[in-house]
């Protein structure tokens, strides 16, 4: 009988079944370089939920063209921002990690696996899928960084993790978490991170919430992401007191010819600066850590837009990265999400429900401000 039940490796699995995290990103080429920078590109614009074209003729695209002409412009911009341990994603989400990782376990009093994948380069999602497999988890919750749900992120994110998972023998138990675009903690996070900013410096005339775009078409085809931008700016605006002659909210990163959602990044720093606002300041919620798009985007490219459009004060406020709060916001979101798997529940069920947020409910301005879902 025993046997037939299996070795013993079989038996301890079952006996040592764990709960384990995935966080995922966008991901980074691996150097500076137009070698590495073709490899992340040609995998990028592979995926058919970001680009939705017919596919022999994107493909004729990418291989005929972009890949020929984009990786030694784009290779040009990683060497700016690149630093001495690699690039800024990839080390920042390494700190992300570690400290999530940190942060359960002083929550929770125990250890959790807890592994990074990429969604384009290194480290993959099959090689975090295959670290959390090693390390017998059998529960698994996967986060992807974006605050804001999209198609073209989010959904990604899942195509590649089930895509893997359906080879595993042994599938584990998944929950995933799509969103956290109006979270309390996170908003917190993102207002405590202005006004430091601004306890530096003063407020501007004008504060940007710069969000990466989409096609419209996107938008019209049903994606959420629009609304969640906006709302998240909202109740971003409304803990700063800030009136709606303050702000403003726009799209950056279009890539080609056809409509993207608006209004776009440049041509509103452009406007502005013509228009005689003097001081900006640009903030980019939906980048859990800076990157290409932040660094050298935001703070190098619209720099110049503004100011040579007759701005005279330009700031760009750092994307959360590790910052504790943020940290918080993300554990204290994973917790949630874990209560009912056995392994975990009598350690959660334990904690003070207001510190994890189980009992606070958000404020009532917090519910009713946006677009509702």
């Amino acid at each position: 009988m025993g046997s037939y039940l299996g070795s013993t490796v079989q038996a301890q699995s079952l006996s040592t079944m764990r709960t384990g995290l995935l966080i995922t990103n966008l991901g980074t080429p691996d150097a500076p370089t137009p070698s590495a920078v073709r490899r992340y590109l040609a995998a990028f614009m592979a995926d058919p939920r970001v680009f939705e074209f017919p596919k022999a003729l994107w493909w004729l695209l990418v291989h005929g063209v972009i890949l020929n002409t984009r990786p030694r412009k784009s290779a040009a911009k990683y060497a700016s921002i690149w630093t001495p341990d690699g690039s800024p994603m990839a080390v920042i989400s390494k700190h992300q990690q570690a400290a999530i990782r940190a942060q359960l376990r002083a929550q929770l009093l125990t250890e959790m696996p807890v592994a990074l994948g990429m969604r384009y380069g290194n480290p993959s999602i099959e090689s975090a899928l295959e670290e959390l497999r090693q390390a017998d988890v059998r529960r698994l919750l996967v986060l992807p960084l974006y605050a804001q749900y999209s198609a073209t992120t989010v959904a990604s994110t899942y195509d590649v993790v089930f895509d893997v998972l359906k080879r595993w023998r042994w599938m584990p138990e998944v929950r995933t978490i799509t969103h956290y675009h109006d979270d309390p903690a996170y908003i917190e996070a993102l207002v405590n991170s202005i006004r430091a900013y601004w306890s530096a410096q003063p407020p501007p005339e004008k504060l940007l919430f710069s969000f990466h775009g989409l096609p419209q078409r996107y938008f019209t085809a049903g994606d959420p992401y629009y609304y969640q931008c906006m709302k998240t700016a909202e109740l971003v605006a409304r803990q700063l007191d800030l009136p709606e002659a303050q702000y403003g909210v726009a799209f950056q990163s279009r890539f080609g010819s056809e409509p993207w959602m608006q209004p776009y990044t440049d041509e509103t720093l452009i406007a502005w600066g013509k228009a005689g606002v003097k001081s900006v300041h640009v903030v980019c919620p939906g980048f859990s850590a800076d990157c290409l798009e932040t660094l050298e985007e935001i703070e190098g490219e619209n720099r110049e837009n503004f100011l040579h459009a007759g701005g005279q004060s330009y700031g760009y406020i750092p994307a959360l990265n590790d910052a504790p709060d943020h940290i918080n916001a993300l554990t204290n979101l994973v917790i949630r999400n874990m209560i009912g798997w056995p392994d975990l529940d009598h350690v959660v069920q334990t904690l003070n429900a207001k510190h994890i947020g189980l009992a606070s409910q958000p404020a009532p301005e917090m519910v009713r401000v946006g677009i509702e879902q």
